[in-house]
């Protein structure tokens, strides 16, 4: 797949010179709902011999704006977690535009003329909520009279189980509630964030189960408090594992919470080291123990709750 940076104004002679399909959202999690969108332009690319190319922003425009409340709004697919997910759908070329207040404020026809028109779009195929703008002005429905016969739209319908339609709003309550597996449900893959390793407190060690202690990508939701079934990835390798989010109440109190990830067959100094870790499974709510044996007899508990979950639980490596 190939990874095309806009800024706008952009340079025309960065843009692919061929006919395209072109998909369009800012796809945050590129969970099953967003796969439909992109599988159908993959799709449509296919029968009519095209590129199928999708345009996603480099930031979602509520930080631009501040138009959110920061402890609830975090992204669940950071652009590097994005882009790797979108290659493994078939995309051929992934525009990345730079999201500014100059792009964000383009009128809706000189939007339509300069990023799906001068990009060589002959069909363009969106979400049935996608807008470019005010939602009332422009919208998918409303595309086609910016289009002027100039491509053609396909407009994807609501994607939604048996609940509720699937989105971004929704996965993310279901991480921040510890249904880990509901939400790798929707998803269509298990969970993943990513960061690099740093000293911690070397309690888990003379315990008995040393830890790994990440520092979490900023601005990436990291799953609620509690201990979890997980696999991480050390230099290009996943390892099964178990994890603890929280603040170790047993030793006391801690001015911020800590990611813990024990590896069940791995015990090498990785500090500094980036890794990844699949949040496979929430096991237990973060617990404060009367002493370090209750503490270690549990711990001894949540090792065989995790290698069961790990053992039924398929994991998808998208």
């Amino acid at each position: 797949m190939e990874i095309i940076k806009i800024h706008h104004p952009y340079n025309p002679k960065q843009i692919y010179d061929g006919d395209i399909v072109l998909v369009l959202g800012f796809f945050d999690g590129v969970h099953v709902g967003h796969q439909s969108v992109i599988k159908k332009g993959v799709e449509i690319a296919r029968e009519k011999n095209l590129k199928c190319a999708v345009m996603t922003f480099n930031r979602h425009p509520a930080f631009v704006y501040r138009t959110f409340d920061p402890d609830k709004l975090n992204y669940l697919t950071p652009l590097k977690r994005k882009e790797q997910i979108m290659a493994s759908l078939g995309v051929d070329i992934l525009y990345e535009v730079d999201f500014t207040s100059r792009f964000g404020t383009l009128p809706p026809q000189t939007f339509v003329d300069q990023y799906m028109v001068d990009w060589h779009a002959k069909v363009v195929v969106a979400g049935f909520d996608y807008t470019y703008g005010k939602a009332g002005v422009a919208n998918m429905d409303t595309l086609a009279s910016f289009a002027k016969g100039r491509f053609d739209i396909v407009k994807v319908e609501k994607y939604a189980d048996e609940r509720d339609k699937i989105s971004s709003t929704r996965i993310r309550r279901y991480i921040g509630e510890g249904q880990i597996r509901r939400a790798n449900d929707l998803l269509g893959y298990v969970y993943e964030t990513s960061g690099f390793v740093i000293h911690g407190d070397a309690r888990g060690r003379e315990l008995g189960y040393p830890t790994a202690n990440i520092y979490p990508h900023p601005y990436v939701m990291v799953p609620k408090r509690g201990v979890y079934a997980v696999r991480m990835q050390v230099d290009g390798k996943w390892h099964d594992g178990m994890a603890s989010i929280g603040y170790n109440p047993t030793f006391g109190h801690r001015p911020s919470y800590s990611i813990e990830v024990h590896l069940f067959d791995y015990n090498e100094q990785i500090y500094g080291e980036d890794v990844s870790v699949k949040w496979v499974d929430y096991l237990r709510d973060e617990i404060k123990f009367n002493s370090v044996d209750e503490l270690v007899e549990r711990l001894d508990q949540d090792m065989l709750d995790a290698k069961e979950s790990l053992a039924k639980v398929k994991i998808n490596q998208i």
